[in-house]
C-alpha cells in the first residue's frame, strides 16, 4: 500500500523488507511487486505500480488505521476520497511519523521520512475485501471517528463504512471510547 521515499527494500523500516520477511516468508504467491520509495524518478515510479493496478485490481487489502485515522498514508492533510490518482508522493504529517517513532520503526522524528508514496483511497477502495486490524490504545480515538464521526477525509479511515466488504478488528483497547 505505500513506502517511505528513499528507502531501500533493505532497510529495517521498509515495508518490502517487513512483507518478505512477515508474508512472503510464509506464502508464496506467483509474483510480488512492492512499491520502491528509492526510485530515481518517482513519478515514473508512481506510473508504473498504477499500470500493475489496472493490469491486475486487487483482491484483498490488509490494512491498519493510524493514530490519525489515516489509511496506508493518506493522512488527513492529504487524504482526497475522489482522488484521480491511484499511486502518490505524499508529505507525512507530524501525527503519522510520530506513531512511526511510537511503533519503534524509527528511533526519532528526525529519523523519520518526510516523504512516502502511497496508494490513495479511491485505489484502497477498490479491493473487493478490505481487512483493517487495529490494536492498542494509541487508535482508540481514530477508531471512534471511523465508526461514528462523520465520513470526511479528517479521518480518512471513515470512508471504510462505505465499502460493502470491509471488515474491522479491534482489540478491547482500540475499542475503548466506543
Amino acid at each position: 500500500m505505500d513506502e517511505y521515499v528513499g528507502l531501500d527494500a533493505g532497510h529495517p523500516a521498509s515495508f518490502r523488507r517487513f512483507q518478505a520477511e512477515h508474508v512472503l516468508a510464509r506464502i508464496r504467491p506467483r509474483s510480488f511487486e512492492g512499491i520502491r520509495g528509492e526510485a530515481a524518478d518517482i513519478e515514473a515510479e508512481c506510473r508504473r505500480y498504477e499500470r500493475l493496478l489496472e493490469e491486475a485490481p486487487i483482491d484483498v487489502v490488509c490494512l491498519g488505521i493510524g493514530e490519525n485515522g489515516h489509511l496506508a498514508f493518506n493522512d488527513p492533510p492529504v487524504a482526497d476520497f475522489a482522488d484521480p490518482r491511484l499511486v502518490k508522493p505524499v508529505e507525512l504529517d507530524d501525527v503519522c511519523r510520530q506513531q512511526q517513532v511510537n511503533d519503534g520503526c524509527f528511533p526519532s522524528m528526525e529519523a523519520v521520512p518526510r516523504t512516502a508514496l502511497t496508494l490513495t483511497i479511491p485505489a484502497l477502495m477498490r479491493g473487493k475485501e478490505l481487512f483493517a486490524t487495529v490494536p492498542g490504545p494509541r487508535k482508540a480515538w481514530a477508531v471512534l471517528e471511523t465508526l461514528r464521526g462523520p465520513i470526511a477525509p479528517q479521518c480518512p479511515a471513515s470512508i471504510l463504512r462505505q465499502h460493502p466488504a470491509a471488515r474491522l478488528y479491534l482489540d478491547a483497547e482500540s475499542a475503548s471510547m466506543l
